[in-house]
This record gives C-alpha cells, structure tokens and sequence, in this order.
C-alpha cells in the first residue's frame, strides 16, 4: 500500500462521523451539491460523506471484476483515492451516481487491462474469431431469461469493455444519452457496442 494510500485512509478512518451526523448541515446537500462542495474546499473529511454514501456500492462493482474480498477492498480503496483526485472532472451532464459507475467501471477496465497475472484475455472470447450468427439484434429479454449463475460466469469470460457497458446499462441504468455522456461517442457508436457486446455474451454464454 502507498504513503498516499494509506494516508487517504487515514483522513477516511478519521472521520468524526458523530460530529458530522449531529447538526450535519451537509447531510441534507444532493450528492452534486455535496460534490461542488467538496471540489470548492478541497476537503478531505468532508469528501468522507460522499465515501459513507457509495462505499458500499463500489465495493460490489469492483468485486465483480476481483477474484477475492480483499482483492476487492483494494479495488474500492483505489477507486476513492483516485476519484479524490479526480472528482473536479464531474461536470454535472449526468447524475453522479451515474458517473460515477461509469468511473469505477472504467478504473477496473483499466486495472483489469493491465494486470496480465490475472489472465482474462486469455478466458475473453477474441472478437476477431468469434463468428456471429445471429442476424439480427439481441433482444433484451433474451438477456432477461439467463440464468443468473451461467450468465455471471459468462460475463466473466467476455472483455472487460463488453462487462463494463452492459452492467452499466442493464444494472445501473444507464440511458443510451447517459452512455454517450460518460462514453463520449455517438448514439449509434453507443448502439453499435451495446449490439456487439450482447452479441459476445449471448455467444459466450451458449458455449457453457
């Protein structure tokens, strides 16, 4: 763990939740408002409320990229030191809950890209050699109707790019108009890999 990791843990752990949640004249503040807030004073322990409302929930979209706990709790970790830095980035197009699925999303992409120990380009199934049968769109309820055990592990198999843009948009809910926002392409580039990602998986899928 580095210095700076762990001492933005420490800010975190530090944190006078009693004192925050007594007379709190923040818990009352959106999380836009709460974010200009922050940005504006650059305030570490303030920044630990917004850490107390989404802990949880990037935990649980960084564990489904980590092969363990402890594995996921350095993800999550990561995920907020690196958003404390970054958080200025937040221009308000979409709601930051939105945005910042999309930020998580796109750091376990990345840690998932670049850490050949865990091997998944080997399990992905390679775009350029799968054959596609299917002429015509997946439809949704297609996705719908999987069993949920098989169509994790399938998830598991397909590119972390393909993971990342069907959990954001069939578990968070992202809109396609949220999915370019956050992706910054087109709507039919949006479209054209929402289409070939659910193509992959329902192929993947169908070979367990």
């Amino acid at each position: 763990m580095t210095f700076l990791k762990r001492l933005f843990l420490i800010l975190i752990n530090n944190l006078d939740k009693a004192s925050l949640e007594e007379n709190d004249p923040y818990s009352s503040l959106s999380d836009e408002q709460l974010v200009a807030q922050i940005v504006a004073n650059n305030n570490p322990m303030l920044f630990g409320k917004l850490y107390d409302r989404y802990a949880k929930m990037v935990y649980n979209k960084c564990y489904g990229f980590a092969k363990s706990d402890d594995e996921a709790e350095d993800l999550t970790q990561d995920v907020f030191l690196q958003l404390f830095i970054k958080l200025k980035m937040f221009k308000g197009k979409s709601k930051f809950s939105t945005w910042l699925y999309s930020f998580t999303y796109n750091f376990c992409v990345n840690y998932v890209n670049r850490n050949k120990q865990r091997k998944m380009s080997d399990k992905s199934v390679p775009m350029e050699n799968t054959e596609y049968k299917l002429s015509e769109e997946v439809p949704d309820e297609s996705l719908f109707e999987m069993k949920a055990k098989k169509l994790k592990k399938a998830l598991d198999l397909i590119t972390a790019e393909d993971k990342s843009i069907l959990l954001l948009k069939y578990q968070d809910g992202a809109s396609i108009k949220d999915l370019e926002t956050l992706l910054e392409i087109g709507e039919s580039a949006v479209k054209m890999r929402l289409k070939r990602a659910k193509e992959r998986l329902m192929e993947t899928y169908k070979t367990l």
